[in-house]
């Protein structure tokens, strides 16, 4: 039997549809995401799951006896230490010790004639507290705290001297812990670091009721999900299995779709030809033919179904406007502290067209160091420098560079005043700002409003160092890849703080991660960032275990470092043959497009139109063949660097 379900749910606000005809089944042991772009409706799906909102139509089934949790309670702001507020979830368990000290109390000095009964109470209340989980719920909530990434020494930090990010975090472990046969979660990866991210996804995947997650992670939903739900264009789609797979079934349902839809259409004009000929033969038994025709022509267009269009999504490029030195960036020993250390002996090299990543847990200092690096602040020692012609952009994860009190529009004239308006509400329209939307006040715009208006700034300053600070926070799965491809095509340089694990593994050159003594190099992306780690601490333990081996046995420093700086150049080598078959390759559609285009009838015809798409086609085989020769080069840097 379900634990819940939904039967043609719609809901509307004002005027504007988000979903409707929504219709599932959660049962006992399901793990499902719930996915779909920004303002479509997912949150407001989750509070009319738990009676907050009433739907328009349809109806909610729950389960008798089934508890649905959810993050949405936010923790109480008290005294109370974080460790004690999150217990409070055990409070049947608390009690029920009370219960049995007062039991055992009374068995001290009670009357021979009631000992039988409080003997058989106080076997009752052992039996229920043990079944219940009572001899681990404190272990239980210790190791749930420290897995979602909180210190020995903040499980006693009253709940009143803790960011936001942390009581969302206690909250989460709340519902974790809660037992409820069914767990709504959104974005409960927010606020956590890499470690904490893959705590929880151990967590999840051993949780033994069902969730429904809300989550623009595809990493994070493709560990923990074997179903997938989607509110696209104001329609549901439901799939068995997880992201990617739900993404795989859903293409070639469109694709199945696209085909019957073009073959159906092809099928009606043969029809409706067929029936313009028995017209124009005008004799009676042609009307009667001419008439069924129609009929079945008709009876074809009312089985149509269109394939889904495709969410719009930003569209950009970013570029460097100029080539800089072959070191970009180098620094040496940096550190820096406020009341405590943040960061110390941080030492950099970062070379021209490198794409490296900066990992570490919360509160280590990544974004400290960006700031550093971006003279938003001085270091306390150490001193780094810039590269010949480098010119970096700073993306900032709070956002502050913006100014609440102004419109988008506003904002970017500030920033470029060169730019006209026109060209200025070009630009906000490739990143979704149109009509009316292009004055709102920043202020009052959305996480992922304020972080398309942050990036295309970015986009605009033609920077060849990209510093950027959790740039896939607040965008929803379709602007993250959008972001992926711009940043992929970019020419420059990359130096990216991020918890995005997808993004990491489909870009990372390096991956450097930031721990209290400084920085530890992998080479590669998340995935084997993982695997040298695990490789490294098997080396930490065996030496440990073995600590009078013979120093031969160890590897030499200076020849791993090396093999690291080769493969690191590889790497980069591989990205810039990679970037230019796809530029190569786009060229290509194009060219053909318009040769196509040429060849077409109609076109031909007109002497004009020809003479203006044959100068077109002419300039993109210029640029194509420019493109085959920086082809070639990276080529051939990349086998050199292969023999040598």
């Amino acid at each position: 039997m379900p634990v819940l379900a939904a039967h043609h749910i719609k809901k509307s606000f004002v005027e504007r549809l988000l979903f409707e005809d929504i219709s599932f089944e959660i049962n006992e042991k399901d793990k499902v995401g719930l996915v779909g772009v920004n303002g479509c409706g997912k949150t407001t799906l989750f509070r009319i799951l738990l009676g907050q909102e009433q739907p328009d139509e349809g109806t909610i089934y729950k389960n008798r006896g089934a508890r649905v949790v959810s993050m949405a309670q936010s923790i109480e702001n008290t005294d109370t230490s974080v460790y004690e507020a999150t217990l409070a979830v055990f409070a049947p368990l608390m009690e029920l010790e009370t219960a049995m000290e007062e039991v055992n109390a009374a068995l001290e000095h009670a009357p021979e004639k009631e000992l039988d009964a409080l003997v058989r109470r106080q076997h009752s209340l052992r039996e229920r507290y043990e079944d219940g989980g009572g001899l681990t719920f404190r272990s239980r909530t210790r190791a749930a705290l420290l897995g979602l990434g909180f210190t020995e020494a903040e499980l006693q930090k009253p709940l009143s001297n803790m960011s936001g990010g942390e009581r969302n975090k206690a909250q989460l472990a709340r519902v974790l812990l809660s037992g409820a046969n069914l767990l709504l979660l959104d974005e409960p990866t927010n606020h956590l670091d890499i470690d904490a991210i893959a705590w929880l996804e151990e967590y999840l995947r051993g949780y033994t009721g069902a969730f429904i997650v809300i989550s623009h992670d595809r990493y994070f939903l493709d560990a923990v999900t074997n179903r997938t739900m989607e509110i696209k264009n104001t329609r549901f789609f439901l799939s068995e299995g997880n992201y990617t797979r739900h993404m795989e079934l859903m293409a070639d349902e469109q694709e199945m779709l696209r085909r019957k839809y073009l073959n159906t259409q092809k099928e009606i004009r043969r029809i409706e030809s067929i029936v313009d000929q028995q017209r124009r033969w005008g004799q009676e038994r042609n009307f009667i033919t001419a008439a069924s025709k129609q009929k079945q022509a008709d009876r074809l267009r009312a089985t149509l179904v269109a394939p889904e269009r495709e969410t719009e999504g930003i569209r950009f490029r970013f570029h460097a406007d100029e080539v800089g030195g072959n070191d970009v960036l180098i620094a040496e020993g940096l550190s820096k502290a406020y009341e405590a250390p943040v960061f110390r002996d941080v030492t950099l090299h970062v070379r021209k067209g490198e794409r490296v990543f900066l990992l570490g847990p919360n509160g280590c200092g990544k974004t400290t160091l960006l700031r550093v690096l971006m003279r938003r602040e001085r270091p306390d020692a150490g001193t780094f420098y810039f590269g010949a012609k480098v010119r970096p952009g700073y993306y900032e994860q709070h956002m502050t560079g913006l100014n609440d009190a102004l419109s988008a529009l506003e904002e970017v004239r500030e920033a470029y005043p060169r730019m006209d308006d026109t060209a200025i509400r070009t630009a906000l329209a490739a990143f979704l700002f149109r009509g009316d939307d292009v004055h709102k006040e920043l202020g009052l715009l959305s996480g992922g409003e304020r972080a398309r208006v942050q990036l295309l700034k970015l986009m605009l300053s033609g920077a060849n160092l990209l510093l950027l600070d959790e740039p896939t926070n607040h965008l929803d799965i379709a602007s993250r890849e959008a972001l992926e491809r711009a940043l992929e095509e970019y020419d420059g340089t990359l130096l990216i703080v991020t918890h995005d694990r997808y993004l990491v593994d489909r870009l990372a050159d390096r991956v450097l991660y930031l721990t209290g003594e400084g920085v530890e190099e992998y080479i590669g992306g998340y995935t084997e960032f993982l695997a040298e780690r695990a490789r490294r601490a098997m080396l930490h333990e065996a030496h440990a275990q073995q600590p009078f081996q013979e120093e031969a046995a160890a590897p030499k420093q200076n020849d791993y470092r090396a093999k690291k700086e080769r493969q690191s150049a590889l790497n980069r080598a591989a990205g810039e043959v990679r970037r230019a078959e796809e530029r190569v390759a786009s060229a290509e559609e194009e060219l053909a497009a318009l040769e196509a285009e040429l060849a077409l009838p109609d076109v031909a015809s007109d002497y004009k139109k020809a003479s203006e798409l044959a100068r077109t086609a002419d300039e993109k085989r210029q640029a194509l063949e420019g493109l085959y020769r920086k082809w070639e080069e990276a080529q051939a840097h990349l086998e050199e660097l292969e023999e040598t």
